[in-house]
């Protein structure tokens, strides 16, 4: 497959970039900083600007899907950075043609309880809310899109270092919990999990959930 994978050389985006390329997939990675990105036969990285609409389309067409790892973790306005970024991703992609988003989503929009996401729960990490408030910016939007065929791929509680087991469960819009009460993912296993989405595509137009 020949994917667009934004935000390829970040903490989420080296872990899918790798193992989309460990299954052979073509990988146009889309980064502030191509330079960053190790040598592959199957990867080309490309300089970019998420919020400059027009050039990411240009980049984006000929794609068979793209893969958004976008964040905005060191920005002043993490959340208002974040949505625009995403708003861009998304008119893009559209623009570009290219018929399916995958997107990176957050835990902090998944249900603890009927109607309270964990985002709103008093203990919820102040340093992780904007970042989290965007995430389910992003979800409300792709809900409201009529013609992308989007997913979102939401990970655990924590999401930690580490590598690939192939073992985890997928859920829905509720924070899945091991035995323990434990709620967790390692990236490795999150890039499974989003690559399998790309691959056998089961959640068309929703977001789902994933952790041990």
């Amino acid at each position: 497959m020949n994917l667009a994978l934004i935000g390829a050389s970040g903490f989420i985006g080296s872990s899918l970039l790798s193992e989309a390329l460990s299954r052979g997939h073509r990988v146009t990675a889309l980064v502030s900083q191509p330079e960053k990105l190790p040598q592959h036969a199957n990867l080309t990285a490309v300089a970019t600007d998420v919020q400059d609409t027009a050039r990411l389309a240009t980049q984006l067409a000929g794609h068979d899907a793209v893969l958004s790892a976008f964040s905005g973790h060191a920005q002043e306005d993490v959340r208002g950075y974040y949505v625009r970024g995403i708003e861009s991703i998304i008119t893009a992609t559209r623009t570009a043609r290219v018929p399916r988003l995958l997107v990176v989503g957050g835990a902090g929009s998944l249900e603890i309880a009927p109607g309270q996401q964990v985002v709103d729960t008093p203990t919820f990490p102040a340093q992780w809310k904007a970042t989290a408030l965007g995430a389910r910016d992003a979800l409300e939007r792709l809900v409201q899109e009529t013609e992308l065929d989007w997913t979102m791929l939401s990970p655990a509680a924590k999401l930690e270092p580490g590598e690939r087991s192939g073992q985890f469960r997928i859920g829905g819009d509720q924070l899945l919990v091991d035995e323990q009460g434990h709620s967790r993912i390692t990236v490795g296993d999150y890039a499974v999990a989003m690559i399998d989405e790309l691959e056998h595509p089961a959640h068309s137009r929703r977001r789902f959930s994933v952790a041990y």
